[in-house]
């Protein structure tokens, strides 16, 4: 018996491309050897018309069932159809899995599943020498190898010599398996992608009742295609056991200790969001609204709340961007937990309404699932470049409050924190994801219903102001004197009666009012009422006294970390901070910053966290900054930051 030990900087979340922490164990079933990892990063890659996404999300809910931690990076199109067999029509989905904590959907793949000439140019650039490459042989042939600029065949001209190829014909070995169902061969060969989840799941000794259970219950309707499915996945699982080519598998543990006890899914961050507005509104005896207009990468939470009926969620597709947010106000205005999704052109059209929702002061959540642009930009790309179009995107003083999850399963959390916010302090909340966490997954614990935080809030019922003469009136921005919230008055409550409108309001009464004075006034109180907001302090984690920070926020979180593991377990030194509320900062972070010689701001962007940093702080903050629609690399940033500590 022999092992393989990988290096501590390799343990601290498998960033790196090899595979490790192999070890020899007897052989299994049919004779084969069985080898131990401790993580493993498989990519499946293909045209957009053969399933990756279905294939990739498939083997991570096997994955999730068996126990593993996980973290996802689907990467699709944004073209509906792309011409098949090129390079722009390339779908691919990566799974890192690991029998400990990991981060990140990992750098680079150990196993790439390609299934034709243009899933394998498009992605060898990212693999490296001495990964395992499967290649489906059948669409090797001489124009789909034009299509993509190969004259030489890749698989007979030498240049994967540095890989572990494995030549396989899917598209035959699926049409075969399927002969005796009578399907034409053009639908039969559409299961080429389950024959490749079988053989994937036989390498890494997966589960595959769940999956076969799945393609039942999606192909109810068509139990013909149903079962032709499961066939071509049993024959993939088949293949791997019985041919030569495939003398190994591999067993990752379940990642007992890194998750506290407990019941677990693996979630998106879509479906997070989506879980936390529903319980968000429970847990304010509120009806949920949302007023929303169809936008990629968000409109999945569109389709999520709308199952959801049966929780007081009413959701409206509008016919546009101002239309959604329009009718999201006003549900705010009837007494709803009033939301918007949208991304970043979105924003740019709701933000006379998010103005006017400043100046209501009213609660309104308004996701942005942020993504490449500037204008239509990159639809299925992800990007963090709204953060100061949320800060000031709006004409005149408006600020708005904002928070940004940190990974997949943290946007449950999130959409209640910014609920927190609206309903208190009767504001507009930006929520601020990204394409990578809306599509990325991950474990996440099932919190009990009790540990959520009570968001009721108390409607205004009757008079709250006495005029001199002892009449009793409602003025509708007279403020709580800690928080400085006006009262929210439910439409229709007797005696209730106020004015509202975009105009700007006398201070207390809420008459319209163009006097100098006042102005001065109700722009300041609403930002007062904004930099009073109660959020936590930012956590530093900094165990040897660093004199160097890096910070980031939103998405980058995993990156970052997973790169100072590694900087750590090498020798150096780093403090991280991770910021949730960018609007208003932490009370404590300018102390923090100011501990510090050096801090460095990892951002998708072109230095936005930064840039307020350095405003606010007068901190010479170093910006690092990515902005090609993918999400950093964790050993990309320790070389940054190695850099930035040794300079």
């Amino acid at each position: 018996m022999t092992s393989q030990v990988s290096s501590p900087a390799e343990q601290a979340d498998g960033a790196g491309g090899a595979v490790v922490g192999g070890q020899r164990t007897p052989a299994g079933p049919g004779g084969k050897e069985v080898r131990r990892l401790d993580r493993v990063i498989i990519r499946f890659a293909g045209d957009s018309g053969d399933g990756m996404q279905l294939t990739g999300d498939r083997f991570t809910s096997e994955t999730a069932t068996f126990g593993n931690d996980l973290s996802t990076l689907p990467n699709f199109p944004a073209e509906i159809r792309a011409p098949a067999g090129t390079l722009p029509g390339v779908s691919s989905f990566q799974l890192h899995f690991a029998d400990h904590d990991i981060l990140t959907p990992g750098d680079a793949p150990n196993v790439l599943v390609a299934m034709n000439p243009a899933a394998l140019k498009a992605n060898i650039g990212d693999v490296p020498r001495g990964a395992e490459i499967i290649i489906n042989t059948d669409e090797f042939t001489k124009r789909p190898m034009a299509k993509v600029g190969y004259h030489t065949s890749p698989l007979e001209d030498g240049s994967l010599a540095a890989y572990n190829l494995h030549p396989v014909p899917l598209t035959t070995l699926t049409v075969e398996a399927l002969k005796d169902f009578g399907l034409p061969r053009k639908e039969a060969e559409r299961s080429k992608n389950m024959f490749a989840l079988g053989l994937l799941s036989w390498m890494y000794h997966r589960p595959t009742e769940g999956t076969e259970n799945f393609l039942r219950q999606k192909f109810a309707k068509k139990p013909q295609i149903a079962e032709a499915n499961v066939a071509a996945f049993r024959a993939g699982w088949n293949f791997g056991e019985t041919t030569e080519d495939f003398a190994v598998s591999y067993e990752v543990a379940p990642a007992s200790q890194a998750f506290p006890t407990g019941t677990y899914r693996n979630i998106s961050g879509n479906l997070a969001l989506s879980y936390g507005l529903v319980a968000a509104a429970q847990q304010a005896d509120l009806p949920l609204y949302l007023g929303s207009y169809p936008i990629t990468p968000a409109s999945d939470i569109l389709h999520e709340l709308s199952k959801h009926k049966n929780f007081g969620v009413r959701t409206f597709q509008a016919e546009d961007e101002i239309a959604g947010i329009g009718a999201a106000l006003g549900a705010a205005f009837g007494g709803a937990l009033g939301v918007t999704t949208t991304s970043g052109p979105g924003v740019a059209l709701k933000s006379e309404t998010i103005g006017l929702a400043v100046s209501l002061e009213l609660p309104l959540l308004i996701v942005d699932i942020q993504r490449g642009g500037p204008s239509t930009g990159l639809p299925t790309k992800t990007e963090q470049a709204d953060l100061l179009q949320a800060m000031y995107g709006r004409n005149g003083e408006a600020p708005v409050p904002v928070v940004a999850p940190r990974t997949p399963a943290d946007c449950f959390d999130a959409a209640l924190d910014a609920a927190r916010i609206a309903l208190t302090y009767r504001t507009p909340v930006f929520l601020l994801s990204d394409g990578y966490l809306a599509n990325g997954s991950e474990p996440w614990r099932i919190p009990d219903v009790a540990d959520l935080p009570d968001l009721k809030v108390k409607f205004a019922t009757g008079p709250n102001h006495a005029l001199a003469d002892g009449t009793e009136v409602f003025w509708p921005y007279k403020r709580d004197p800690e928080t400085l919230t006006r009262p929210w008055a439910v439409p229709g409550t007797p005696g209730l009666e106020h004015r509202i409108g975009g105009i700007e309001k006398q201070d207390g009464t809420g008459n319209i009012s163009y006097d100098p004075a006042n102005h001065d006034l109700m722009v300041r109180t609403r930002q007062a009422k904004i930099d009073g907001i109660q959020v936590p302090d930012v956590d530093v984690d900094d165990p040897d006294g660093a004199r160097t920070l890096v910070i980031g926020w939103g998405s980058t979180y995993g990156p970052i970390t997973a790169a100072v593991r590694r900087l750590r377990s090498a020798g150096h030194p780093i403090a991280q901070a991770h910021l949730r509320h960018l609007n208003p900062f932490p009370g404590n972070l300018g102390e923090v910053l100011g501990r510090y010689e050096k801090v460095v701001v990892p951002e998708m962007n072109l230095g936005q966290l930064a840039t307020l940093v350095r405003a606010k702080y007068l901190v010479d903050a170093q910006s690092y900054n990515q902005v090609n629609g993918m999400p950093f690399k964790a050993e990309q940033l320790a070389k940054v930051l190695e850099e930035a500590i040794n300079d």
